[in-house]
């Protein structure tokens, strides 16, 4: 039987997602195998055989520097692997992954000088362990301490164990902190304890919340959005207990392709796009709505992580 053409021997190494991915990334610059793990969020082990097939069939070479090994793209591809993986890049370049390929590996890149790990915890509680390997531990106070006040009242709305609200205790007049799960909230009160006079912790729904009409002066939804049934309402709520000219910073997942979460983490939306929050926070009164992507932490497991930031009117009642 005669050999089948080198162009379907390119196909069968390309026509897995992954390698092509990898491809694209080895293209532009060289990367570890640790670094690839980290940008495409995949075991070590599952990278390597990726590429080992890619270097076998002669689409990578790579370089040995103390325990790791360097993949970059080989110099020398013939005509017909160059034209097929041409057509390959640009119907990846129109795929939305490729995207969130690219911004990982710009995090990773930045880290390459400097690889200590920060990761900080206030207590052992897991739900922190948990946040902070999914997120990064720098996703409570990275997007808030700058729009601080000393005299504002903050509403921290899901505040979970607390470790916003005693962050930014220090810096406000008063924290309210508000909670529906009964052991989050005996969690927050022990985790505060020492700044009661501060924080105010108190058990309420993100739908109907016990604080009064223009109470806050910031009210902030850190990481929560995703698990409430009807964002549209708990936006509602959000602008009845600020005060006029009060502000709102959302902080939660970018659109994500993380079916489990709903499974494992109760999740009620797949993280949010900009135009949909953008419209949302219109449509409840909200002006001036900005959202910004969050630069991710090369560490981080979970999605990648987007800020809003929009304000009640003066006028508004």
């Amino acid at each position: 039987m005669n050999a089948s053409p080198i162009v379907f021997d390119h196909l069968a190494t390309l026509g897995d997602t992954t390698r092509s991915r990898l491809l694209a990334l080895v293209e532009e610059r060289e990367y570890a195998v640790g670094e690839l793990q980290r940008i495409l969020q995949l075991p070590q082990s599952t990278v390597s055989g990726h590429l080992k097939v890619l270097a076998e069939a002669g689409w990578v070479t790579f370089r040995a520097h103390g325990k790791s090994r360097f993949y970059r793209m080989a110099d020398a591809l013939d005509a017909e692997g160059l034209s097929l993986w041409r057509i390959i890049r640009q119907e990846m370049d129109d795929a939305g992954f490729r995207g969130d390929d690219r911004e990982r590996a710009r995090s990773v890149l930045s880290t390459r000088v400097d690889r200590s790990r920060a990761f900080f915890s206030e207590a052992a509680e897991t739900w922190d362990h948990v946040r902070a390997d999914r997120y990064g531990s720098g996703i409570v106070s990275f997007p808030l301490l700058a729009l601080l006040e000393p005299d504002w009242v903050v509403a921290d709305l899901g505040c979970g164990t607390g470790q916003l609200a005693v962050t930014l205790a220090p810096f406000v007049a008063r924290v309210i902190a508000v909670d529906r799960s009964p052991e989050m909230l005996h969690a927050a009160r022990r985790r505060t304890g020492g700044t009661l006079s501060v924080v105010d912790v108190r058990g309420g729904e993100l739908e109907a919340l016990p604080v009064g009409d223009g109470e806050a002066d910031l009210a902030v939804l850190n990481l929560v959005l995703h698990l409430v049934v009807d964002p549209a309402i708990v936006l509602g709520e959000a602008f009845r207990i600020l005060s006029p000219g009060g502000r709102l910073v959302i902080v939660d997942m970018r659109t994500h392709d993380h079916p489990e979460y709903q499974e494992t983490m109760g999740h009620m939306w797949p993280g949010f796009d900009g135009d949909h929050l953008r419209s949302w926070l219109g449509a409840t009164g909200f002006e001036h709505a900005r959202v910004r992507p969050i630069p991710p932490d090369p560490e981080a497991s979970g999605p990648l992580l987007l800020t809003a930031v929009a304000r009640k009117g003066r006028d508004a009642g």
